[in-house]
């Protein structure tokens, strides 16, 4: 028997970009799971939600180790989308799919005018090479592409997301406990960071962390973090800058 169609409208496919949170773990894994478990007992919910890839380009692992490794990540609510730079033979059955072609959103150049037909077929191409991501707790703020930068100029609450890989967040007021400011180059903080700040997202060592009462749950540049703990306490509630040295992250006092 024909089964007739009786919606003969096109099922729609959209090209999108997201960003996506990379995990690269090292050996020994029961070291980087302790320093994980840390990171996590220290910034609650930080992993919460997130879509993260897994990167173990350059590890000598076997299958069986990956998978341990993939069941202790779910053990701690990290849910792996993803696996890069995995050898095809230690990927197997009921493991995240493969993935290949991202870039940093950083890379992102403004488009000429187009087409409509050239503006789809870029839209697909832009969602093949970068890594799925990041869904942004309530209310999060986005902003137009191809700027170098955005300015906040509400207070961003508890539950938050401003996520901007394409450059500089200027927040004019202060950003809550539970917020976040996920940025491609610096963030700029004219009120209080009680919340957690994550510059060069992209990887962008230059990038800073500026804030005029530092209270943060967490502050990153570059994929390395600190927590406030870590740092001298005598930069706690003061106006403070923050960069990325080698592989240090250092802070002082603004004047």
């Amino acid at each position: 028997m024909t089964k007739a169609l009786t919606d003969t409208r096109p099922i729609r496919l959209k090209g999108r970009s997201f960003l996506a949170i990379v995990l690269s773990p090292e050996l020994p894994f029961d070291n980087w799971l302790a320093r994980l478990d840390d990171l996590a007992a220290r910034s609650t919910g930080f992993f919460l939600g997130r879509p993260i890839v897994l990167d173990v380009e350059g590890l000598d692992i076997t299958q069986t180790q990956l998978k341990d490794l993939l069941g202790e990540l779910g053990e701690r609510s990290v849910r792996i989308m993803g696996i890069e730079g995995a050898r095809p033979s230690i990927l197997g059955f009921g493991m995240p799919p493969a993935m290949k072609g991202g870039r940093p959103a950083a890379d992102f150049e403004p488009p000429a005018e187009e087409t409509p037909q050239q503006t789809a077929e870029s839209g697909s191409a832009n969602a093949a090479k970068k890594p799925a991501a990041s869904a942004a707790p309530a209310e999060p703020q986005q902003a137009a592409r191809g700027t170098a930068s955005i300015i906040i100029e509400a207070p961003v609450r508890s539950g938050q997301s401003v996520i901007f890989p394409e450059g500089d967040v200027t927040v004019l007021g202060s950003v809550a406990s539970g917020a976040e400011i996920v940025a491609g180059g610096s963030i700029h903080i004219y009120g209080t960071l009680r919340g957690r700040a994550l510059a060069g997202s992209v990887g962008n060592a230059k990038a800073r962390i500026f804030c005029s009462k530092l209270e943060a749950e967490l502050l990153a540049i570059d994929g390395l973090y600190k927590m406030p703990d870590d740092l001298d306490p005598k930069f706690k509630g003061q106006a403070v800058q923050v960069w990325l040295e080698g592989d240090t992250i250092k802070a002082e006092k603004l004047v």
